[in-house]
């Protein structure tokens, strides 16, 4: 009884988390109605909350999976929760990410969850581990273009439908550089289990540096303008265009004004 009371106690949702999805909500719909005084704040607060929900679904399919794949330690040390306090980097986890947001208005991939890899058995299943992440923000990137692709704007406010244009971007940058065969992101992770012993051994000292160079190579403008015109692709795919982005990213940025062209835009 006591190990059936833990292993509840180990997986109940966090309030840490369920505040932050509640700030979803409520900034939400101050986007949705107008009710905020200057807009540019409430979409701020909506996308960078909407952001961290997803950042922690992220973090919660690794650990997931890898429960059901034989390491049950993730329940222990509170991924199950949600709670991203938890995490073994919350700097790498949620901090960085929203700072990339804020920068450069990038979905850049933040650490992963510590797993005891000792504990799986079966490279599919290390391959499914890593691949689960990156799959969240797929997901996620769906639902937020869903009103796009099946053309349900009719009644959507100006201002909401560019902020989820904005965290759909978000979504689909973050899925993109996630599946990057880079050290130390996901994509390395999924291709890990089938490398040689040798490889893995002369990759294994650049992993904590993959993230940073990966931030640093979008800063090139050439590289930037390719990443970019690819996302952009896929969006207007989905049904959104470069505008709706453009100005979702606008709004977000509150502090440096609006941009007259997205104050008219219909």
């Amino acid at each position: 009884m006591a190990t059936t009371a833990s292993r509840r106690s180990e997986r109940r949702i966090s309030p840490v988390f369920l505040g932050i999805v509640a700030v979803t909500a409520v900034t939400g719909w101050a986007t949705w109605t107008g009710f905020a005084a200057q807009p540019g704040v409430a979409v701020f607060l909506f996308v960078t909350a909407a952001w961290i929900v997803s950042l922690c679904l992220h973090e919660y399919a690794h650990a997931r999976t890898a429960l059901h794949s034989g390491d049950l330690s993730v329940g222990t040390r509170g991924y199950l929760t949600l709670n991203p306090l938890k995490y073994t980097h919350a700097l790498l986890s949620i901090v960085l990410p929203v700072v990339f947001v804020m920068l450069g208005g990038i979905g850049l991939p933040g650490g992963a969850v510590f797993i005891e890899r000792g504990r799986i058995r079966g490279r599919w299943r290390h391959s499914l581990i890593s691949a689960a992440g990156p799959l969240t923000n797929v997901l996620f990137a769906i639902v937020c273009t869903a009103p796009f692709w099946l053309d349900a704007l009719d009644g959507v406010p100006r201002d909401f439908r560019f902020a989820l244009a904005f965290l759909a971007l978000l979504q689909v940058t973050a899925a993109i550089l996630n599946f990057l065969p880079v050290p130390g992101l996901d994509g390395y992770g999924v291709l890990e289990p089938w490398l040689s012993y040798h490889v893995k051994r002369q990759v294994e000292p650049f992993a904590p540096f993959g993230l940073l160079f990966v931030f640093a190579l979008l800063w090139v403008p050439s590289v930037n303008a390719v990443f970019f015109d690819a996302v952009d692709a896929i969006l207007r795919g989905l049904g959104i265009g470069d505008v709706d982005t453009y100005c979702g990213y606008d709004l977000y940025r509150f502090w440096r004004g609006s941009d007259e062209y997205c104050s008219v835009s219909p």
